[in-house]
C-alpha cells in the first residue's frame, strides 16, 4: 500500500472489508459515516471529513494531502513523488495525473458539430499538435490548507503530472476491469512476481498440477503428466510449515499417489470443495482471509470465493481468472504451483528480521 514519498496512508470507507484489509496492511481506517457513502456524495465531503478525523487522531495536519482513487490500477510512484515536490515546494497547489493526447475531439451543440482546439479548415499532422491532456483521475496532489478553504479539488494554480497514456486506464466498469486484467502482466509485471503472504494453500490437482490431459491405456489406466519444478515448489513450502491441502472432486488413484509423493494430504472426490476446505481450515484453525487457493475451472469458482486469496492457473476458465486475486504466468501442469510457492516463499523471507 505504501506510496513513494508519502509518509502515512489513511482509508475513508463505509465497507467493514475494505477498513479489515486496509487495516492488516498498515493504514489508518476512518469511518465513512452513512450521509457521505451514498452515491451522490462527493469525493470531497469525503476527503474533508478524512482530515478532520485524521487532525482529531494524530494532533496535526499534513501540508500536502494525496488523494489516490483505488479505479486507477497503474499509478508509479514516481509521478506521485514528482507531483507531491512541485506542491511541496510552492510550484503549485494543486498537481494532477493527466496523459498527454493528441486526439481530434468534437462536441455537438445545438447548432452544429465544433471542434475542440484544432480548425475546421485546415487538418494538421498529429505529430504537429501540441497535446491536450486528459485527466486521469488517478492522484491529486494537494496544499491540504489550500484544499481545506476552497472546499474543492481544483483550486489556485494548477499544474499536471504527466503519466503515460498506456497506464490512464479508469475502472468504471466490468469491461474496463477485464482491459486492465490483460493489461497487467504488461504494465505491473510484478504481479506476476506477487508476494502472497498466507497461513496456507489449498489447491485443485487436475488442470493445476497436471496440464488437464490425460493419456488412457487399452486397459483403462489413466496417466498424467507432472512438472518437477511444481514438486520442489511443494518441498519449499513444507520446508517452512505451510500447511497444505489438495481438494479435487476425481476419484482415480493417480491423484493421490502424486500427492504422497509431494508429502501433503488430499481429499478426492469432493462434490463440494468449498465446504471441504471451509472444513479443513476450521480443524486446523486457519483462517480463510489467509489462505490461498489456486483453481483454473469453474466447479472452482465457490472454492475460490471462500478465501482471502483466490488465484488461478494462466490457462484457467476466463471466469476464474476474472474471479482470482493473482493470475499465474504458468499454465497449470507447467510451473504455475512453483509459481505461488515461490511468491509464499517471498513473503516469508521479507517478513524475517534482517
Amino acid at each position: 500500500m505504501a506510496l513513494a514519498g508519502v509518509d502515512r496512508v489513511a482509508v475513508t470507507t463505509d465497507d467493514q472489508a475494505i477498513a479489515e484489509e486496509a487495516s492488516r496492511e498498515g493504514a489508518q481506517v476512518i469511518a465513512r459515516p452513512d450521509e457521505l457513502s451514498g452515491p451522490t456524495a462527493t469525493s470531497e465531503s469525503a476527503l474533508v471529513h478524512a482530515l478532520a478525523e485524521f487532525e482529531r487522531a494524530n494532533a496535526f495536519i499534513p501540508d500536502v494531502i494525496v488523494f489516490a482513487q483505488v479505479t486507477s490500477p497503474f499509478i508509479d510512484p514516481r509521478d506521485v513523488r514528482a507531483a507531491i515536490g512541485h506542491v511541496a515546494c510552492g510550484r503549485a497547489d494543486v498537481v494532477f495525473a493527466a496523459a498527454p493526447t493528441h486526439t481530434f475531439t468534437w462536441v455537438q451543440t445545438e447548432q452544429s458539430l465544433q471542434p475542440l482546439g484544432h480548425p475546421r479548415d485546415s487538418r494538421q499532422r498529429r505529430q504537429e499538435r501540441e497535446p491536450h491532456f486528459a485527466e486521469t483521475g488517478a492522484f491529486y496532489a494537494m496544499d491540504t490548507a489550500g484544499f481545506l478553504n476552497a472546499g474543492f479539488r481544483f483550486f489556485g494554480r494548477l499544474a499536471v503530472q504527466e503519466v503515460s497514456p498506456d497506464t490512464a486506464i479508469e475502472i468504471d466498469s466490468p469491461q474496463d476491469l477485464a482491459v486492465a486484467r490483460a493489461l497487467a502482466p504488461i504494465l505491473d509485471p510484478r504481479l506476476y512476481r506477487a508476494v502472497l503472504d498466507v497461513d496456507a494453500l489449498a489447491m485443485d490437482f487436475d488442470g493445476v498440477h497436471t496440464d488437464n490431459s490425460v493419456c488412457l491405456g487399452q486397459d483403462g489406466s489413466e496417466a498424467v503428466r507432472v512438472n518437477r519444478s511444481d514438486g520442489l515448489g511443494i518441498a519449499m513450502l513444507r520446508a517452512i510449515g505451510l500447511p497444505m491441502v489438495v481438494l479435487t472432486s476425481e476419484t482415480v488413484p493417480i491423484a493421490g499417489y502424486r500427492a504422497a509423493k509431494l508429502g501433503i494430504p488430499i481429499q478426492g472426490g469432493i462434490a463440494d470443495k468449498a465446504a471441504a476446505l471451509k472444513a479443513w481450515l476450521s480443524r486446523n484453525g486457519i483462517d480463510p482471509a489467509r489462505t490461498a487457493f489456486l483453481g483454473n475451472d469453474l466447479n472452482d469458482a465457490p472454492t475460490m470465493a471462500t478465501v482471502g486469496w483466490p488465484c488461478a492457473v494462466n490457462d484457467a476458465h476466463p471466469e476464474i481468472r476474472a474471479a482470482a486475486r493473482v493470475v499465474t504466468a504458468a499454465r497449470g501442469g507447467h510451473g504455475a504451483v512453483r509459481e505461488i510457492a515461490d511468491a509464499i516463499v517471498a513473503a516469508r523471507a521479507a517478513k524475517e528480521p534482517l
